[in-house]
């Protein structure tokens, strides 16, 4: 495993954790705060189209200065959770955000109040720049409460489902695992265990899971307790605030409608099949009769399971974006030039990947923990894909337009996993050198596109189950968890028993205020493949339309974004078609293993 050390700059935002700018930011902030509240509290349903304008402006100048200190904080505490001072002023500016939001909810009562009262705001001239960010008011706005009700869920919400959030993230960062590897036992940390998962050794990959997993389901009444919580939580303010579904407020939320979701979700169980006949040649690829759960996203082992520094992933990475556009490298270079990623694994860091995006620098933070895997290649080429999405959209949208839809938001992401697919297919020299390739593209798409897909329909019916009055311990759940799972495998893979906690370690479900976090990824996983073809048939036609949709930010709805490319995705054949990429593949894998 290849030396990693290399971490962020975070005197970027602010010198130090001592330094007394936090504080003197802290007071500015809530100096803003107290005007805004003074000047427009009670007001806004009665401004002109003008004075409507000025308030949205002042409070976008507000919320640059206040993300600016929230993402200090995030970011420190990411970086090491088991610091007291960083858990200290993560804590400190947790609070202020709350205090804040309670002050400020007036204002989405009301612009939502104004819509219902003025429709035809929307289509005022002056306001131009915000009529689809007015449109998503209209829409959720039957679901706003009144401005005491908001304050409270706010106030509940810090103690509550927001601890119960903060819970699950501690546990799997602060225990240590021991793993057999290579027949040698170790106590490792979250990210070092994370990653043996794939292991080229399937000894080490099986010892691995039993002990992540095994310890999750030795705790999986602290989980069950967790997530109930927070299901129950999420159904009882959902029924207040009139949503007709559980999953409604996400539809809202991202810009989209059941329709679409469940079209989107039968053509992938219809196209289930595809996916297993991925995992069976696989299993004969490994020489083994029935792939184990160890094994769906597994290196092959007679692959050269090569070893990337971080060096050479930066290189290759920069070069699929560079001969995709020499202007569309630009945010990717500016995240490496100036120190905007960590990278190194260390104990008390926050498992995962993520990109921060940072309005006022009009670039973005990326965590990751690379080990020097294929694996962490892509998760690098994604991550950067979500900071060029951050450069196009906040180089031309105001703050408020760049909150984009979680649907849309993984567009240029997944791109940018294609962009390197290419660079590596391009570069193979051997049948087994692309046959290598495609199974890591295939490993990656398959559990987006469908393990993912089991996600939505497990969270689905941990609501169905809450309705019908069942109780969800840790077996109920677990249970929900296998079926939901087994809609997509059948009875391609087998499982080991501790993988029924696998619900435990995802922190999606545990999310505070955020439900059904999954289906978006689906989305857009099968939105880039059609766009991807589209690329690879008309390459100079494609790249400007391609940055006028990154650039769209969330001033277009997601439909909006899809005509763009003369895409409707509102029809199931949109679905298929996306679906065809990963045939594509699949084929493509097939004809290699014929030879």
């Amino acid at each position: 495993m290849p030396k990693t050390d290399v971490t962020w700059d975070l005197s970027q935002l602010f010198p130090s954790m001592d330094d007394k700018t936090i504080e003197n930011k802290i007071k500015e902030i809530r100096a803003l705060v107290e005007d805004f509240e003074s000047k427009y509290k009670g007001k806004i349903t009665s401004l002109s189209s003008d004075g409507i304008l000025e308030c949205i402006k002042t409070l976008e100048s507000f919320e640059s200065n206040l993300d600016d200190m929230l993402m200090y904080a995030y970011l420190s505490f990411t970086a090491n959770m088991s610091l007291p001072k960083n858990q200290a002023l993560y804590d400190k500016t947790s609070k202020i955000n709350s205090e804040i939001e309670k002050r400020l909810s007036f204002f989405s009562i009301e612009l939502a109040k104004l819509v219902l009262e003025r429709p035809e705001i929307i289509n005022d001239k002056s306001l131009s720049n915000y009529k689809h960010r007015l449109e998503c008011v209209e829409r959720s706005a039957k679901h706003i409460l009144s401005e005491k009700e908001e304050k409270l869920i706010i106030e509940k919400d810090l103690f509550g489902v927001c601890a119960w959030s903060e819970l699950q993230g501690k546990w799997l960062n602060t225990r240590m695992f021991d793993v057999d590897v290579l027949g040698e036992r170790k106590t490792l940390n979250y990210g070092d265990a994370d990653g043996l998962l794939i292991h080229i050794d399937r000894k080490t990959r099986e010892s691995a899971n039993r002990s992540i997993y095994g310890k999750l389901k030795e705790d999986g009444e602290i989980f069950s307790s967790a997530l109930r919580n927070i299901c129950n939580d999420w159904l009882s303010v959902s029924k207040r605030r009139n949503y007709n579904s559980a999953m409604e407020a996400s539809l809202v939320a991202n810009d989209t409608d059941k329709k679409t979701i469940d079209s989107m979700m039968d053509v992938v169980e219809n196209s289930t099949k595809l996916y297993q006949k991925y995992l069976i040649l696989k299993s004969k690829i490994m020489g083994l009769e029935k792939l184990g759960n160890h094994d769906i996203v597994a290196p092959l082992p007679d692959s050269e399971n090569k070893d990337y520094t971080f060096d050479e992933a930066k290189a290759l990475v920069t070069k699929a974006y560079e001969d995709f556009d020499a202007d569309y490298v630009k945010a990717l270079k500016d995240v490496f030039n100036k120190n905007r990623i960590d990278a190194e694994p260390r104990f008390g860091k926050k498992n995962g990947a993520f990109c921060y995006y940072w309005y006022n620098g009009k670039s973005s933070f990326v965590l990751q923990s690379f080990t020097g895997t294929i694996k962490d290649v892509f998760t690098l080429a994604h991550e950067l894909g979500h900071s060029t999405h951050t450069y196009y959209s906040t180089t031309n949208q105001t703050i408020m337009n760049t909150n984009v839809a979680s649907v849309v938001a993984e567009t240029a992401s997944i791109f940018g996993e294609l962009l390197l697919t290419d660079i590596l297919l391009k570069e193979a020299k051997t049948d087994k050198e692309k046959r290598d390739i495609l199974c890591s593209v295939l490993d990656n798409d398959g559990m987006t596109a469908f393990q993912v897909s089991a996600r939505v329909w497990f969270e689905q019916s941990l609501y169905k189950a809450i309705d019908e009055g069942k109780y969800l311990d840790y077996n109920t759940i677990c249970e929900l968890w296998t079926a939901a799972r087994d809609r997509i495998y059948g009875d391609s893979v087998e499982w080991l028993p501790e993988m029924e906690s696998e619900w435990a370690m995802k922190p999606h479900y545990f999310m505070a205020n955020y439900r059904f976090y999954n289906y978006p990824y689906v989305y857009a996983k099968l939105f880039v493949y059609s766009l991807y073809q589209k690329y690879l048939e008309d390459k100079e036609g494609f790249i400007p339309k391609f940055k006028k949709a990154l650039s769209a930010g969330s001033s277009m709805s997601p439909l909006e974004i899809g005509k763009i490319f003369g895409f409707d995705v509102s029809k199931q054949e949109f679905w298929e078609n996306g679906m065809k990429q990963f045939e594509r593949f699949v084929s493509m894998l097939e004809e290699i293993i014929e030879k």
